[in-house]
């Protein structure tokens, strides 16, 4: 009867969290087995948990660095460290979607920002306003893979898995993913006889390179002088933070420190120095020091607008928790999730047929439900089972929203798709025509993804 309730609010076009709360509650009155009150008790404890604090400060970090300028610092850098490549803006999209996803953790706000700046430029240089549509929906999906995440924080809470472990193993995925579309963007330039988008200058390069030397090697740096050296942490911590801001002012760098945030993020979590809640208040605290002190971009009447935004985005996002949080417990409570699991359990004990049923669904599911609603539902569902035939829950858990960033690619619920139409100028047919060959990129990565646990597995077994 839950089921009936939920498929026909839906099928009357009701919201799916209105859908799912409304379906429990006429479940709740229609059985009287439960007092009415259950489901608001349900939704309540669903949100009163501390990682979902995170939610509110990535979704924070990410406004600020949106509307600091920083996203046209971050298009520069990568313009200058690939431009020059055949099918340059390509590129440019694609690296820059791996900079951004580090900040903002969603793939809609990587679309909105980042793509508003690449596809008005790629359609200046001559592309063609499909192809420019198709790589920035496709490289948008690296923002929940690559940390911060926000659904990787959903499924932690749901999972019961630990989300610094999540984000590292999104690391290598993610660079998985980012080769596999620059790669396409190659075979396109390739075809149609492209050339470079900016003029090829050593100066330029070498000033990226060293931006991105300074980057990876100021973690080692550091990681030699605490544990090799023994010198303290915190001061050690600090000091190299003040010599980023000095390296920074004498070298002009366009976008070192910006690039620096997922960096803070995983060697804070990693260290013990912060935990995934507090390094959401951690990135906070970086954007705006960024935005107010040292690029000075970001005003106070900025600041309360993006406050505002933050607050309806993650009111949107809580309430779609809550409401599937009653609805899991519901469907669990009936035995619907034992039901399925009886059910998957009979056709088949090999795990990898039990990936290739569950990543067929997830794929469906993610193309009409939103990935945090969708993630509140299928965990409670499909977890179980994944676990008992040997599946790790990070595994899974990777597994699990790179499908839904897929769903949000596809018609008719999808969000990107929505995004990009609006902001290319596209119709919605034209531009999910226009994505339809980045699905071979991301469903190779699926299958590395899905099939290659080790790939997923290997830094959070090293750290964790």
């Amino acid at each position: 009867m839950l089921k009936i309730f939920f498929l026909a609010f839906m099928a009357g076009g009701i919201p799916v969290a209105i859908a799912m709360a409304g379906a429990s509650l006429a479940y709740v009155l229609m059985s009287g087995s439960l007092p009415p009150f259950v489901v608001i008790h349900r939704m309540v404890s669903g949100i009163d948990s501390f990682p979902l604090l995170a939610v509110p400060f990535f979704i924070l970090a990410g406004n600020l660095m949106n509307n600091a300028g920083i996203t046209t610092r971050i298009y520069n850098f990568a313009l200058a460290l690939v431009g020059w490549l055949k099918g340059g803006l390509g590129h440019v999209n694609v690296l820059g979607s791996v900079i951004f996803a580090g900040m903002s953790g969603t793939a809609i706000a990587d679309a909105a920002g980042l793509g508003t700046i690449e596809i008005k430029a790629m359609k200046e240089h001559g592309y063609s306003t499909e192809f420019a549509v198709g790589v920035t929906a496709a490289s948008a999906t690296l923002g929940p893979i690559i940390p911060p995440s926000l659904p990787f924080v959903i499924y932690g809470m749901m999972a019961n898995v630990s989300v610094g472990a999540l984000f590292l193993a999104g690391l290598l995925p993610g660079a998985l993913m980012a080769v596999l579309m620059m790669l396409t963007v190659a075979y396109f330039a390739h075809k149609n006889k492209w050339g470079g988008d900016v003029k090829f200058s050593s100066t330029r390069l070498f000033k990226a390179l060293s931006e991105f030397a300074v980057v990876i090697g100021w973690p080692l740096l550091l990681w030699a002088l605490v544990v090799k050296l023994g010198a303290p942490a915190q001061i050690t911590v600090f000091a190299g933070l003040a010599a980023l801001f000095v390296l920074d002012r004498i070298f002009s760098f366009e976008a070192l420190l910006p690039i620096m945030t997922p960096v803070l993020l995983i060697g804070g979590m990693t260290t013990g120095l912060f935990t995934p809640t507090e390094g959401a208040i951690a990135a906070c605290v970086w954007a705006m020091i960024l935005g107010f002190a040292w690029y000075r971009t970001l005003t106070w009447k900025m600041f309360v607008k993006v406050c505002l935004d933050t607050i309806e985005t993650t009111s949107t996002v809580l309430f779609i928790v809550a409401a599937a949080s009653i609805f899991g417990w519901m469907l669990t409570a009936t035995g619907v999730t034992a039901d399925i699991a009886s059910w998957v359990l009979a056709f088949t004990k090999e795990a990898w047929v039990f990936l290739l049923l569950a990543n067929l669904l997830m794929l469906f599911v993610g193309c009409f439900l939103e990935p945090t609603a969708a993630i509140t539902i299928l965990v409670p569902i499909l977890l179980p089972i994944a676990v008992q035939l040997g599946v790790d829950p990070v595994h899974f858990g990777l597994v699990m929203v790179l499908n839904l960033m897929i769903g949000l690619l596809h018609p008719p619920m999808g969000m990107v798709l929505f995004v990009l139409a609006r902001v290319a100028g596209l119709s919605f047919e034209r531009t999910t025509m226009a994505i339809l060959p980045w699905l071979i990129p991301l469903l190779l990565s699926l299958v590395a993804i899905t099939y290659m646990p080790s790939l997923v597995l290997w830094l959070p077994k090293m750290f964790f």
